[in-house]
């Protein structure tokens, strides 16, 4: 069925995977060297790839107005010869998430000793969970992130691929409340209520105060409106749609984020 969808809508939708969009360049460009990378030795370890994680990701971390505030790579378990366990991930100095008297970019101190009480298996965390099954790029959140930000968090990871098996997954952090400092004046713009959402209909931000960030928005339709994004995310974005109650969900570029615009 074809929806008229309102011009403003349509525009902001654009705006918003605009902003995203570089962010989604960026993650695959560090995939391309990883991947590089790992081809050109006979046995991958994290004494070797670490220092160019480091190189790849700290700039961007440190750059003034970076809305990325944690980032690196994650691999899958057994596939380095010297850490069976092994997160490669730098903070930001705008990340204070367990920097004590230390500020400034600094190495996430993860625990990757499976036998010791702190360890958390992170295979079954969605940003890892997802572009594992399914081998595409895979935005999480927003979610209160208790491993990097202690925060509303936005994950997007993508696989990392060498010799024909998952080496693990690249991505970054985006605390929401950054987004919001990026995205709300834009939504506000339209002069109508509208909400964006996640492919799951969590709510990222809304020109409705009472809609809080993390919730579900509940809303008649909806969930099956979201459906065509979940199924092609990390692909070419689906088509708008309407709800019962008169709002048009329009897809957000292949960013797997929707407006929810209430005419």
């Amino acid at each position: 069925m074809t929806v008229t969808v309102d011009v403003t809508a349509l525009q902001i939708a654009a705006r918003i995977a605009s902003t995203i969009d570089p962010v989604f360049a960026m993650i695959d460009g560090w995939r391309d060297r990883i991947e590089a990378d790992l081809l050109s030795v006979a046995t991958p370890s994290a004494e070797r790839l670490d220092p160019r994680i480091a190189e790849l990701v700290g700039p961007p971390l440190e750059a003034p107005g970076s809305l990325i505030t944690g980032a690196g790579f994650v691999a899958a378990p057994g596939y380095l010869a010297d850490a069976p366990w092994h997160l490669a991930w730098w903070l930001s100095g705008a990340n204070t998430f367990g920097a004590g008297d230390q500020p400034g970019l600094r190495r996430l101190d993860a625990v990757s000793d499976p036998d010791a009480e702190q360890f958390r298996d992170y295979t079954v965390l969605e940003w890892w969970r997802v572009p594992a099954r399914t081998g595409t790029r895979h935005l999480t959140g927003p979610y209160v992130d208790y491993l990097c930000t202690d925060d509303y968090t936005v994950t997007i990871t993508t696989p990392v691929r060498a010799a024909g098996e998952m080496a693990g997954v690249v991505g970054t952090d985006l605390y929401v409340a950054s987004l919001e400092r990026v995205l709300l004046p834009v939504v506000r713009e339209s002069g109508h209520p509208c909400t964006l959402v996640n492919a799951s209909g969590r709510i990222v931000t809304s020109t409705d105060s009472h809609r809080a960030t993390g919730a579900l928005l509940r809303l008649d339709g909806l969930a099956g409106a979201l459906a065509p994004l979940r199924e092609r995310e990390g692909s070419a974005p689906g088509e708008s749609s309407a709800l019962p109650g008169g709002a048009t969900v329009v897809p957000c570029g292949d960013t797997s984020l929707a407006l929810v615009f209430e005419a």
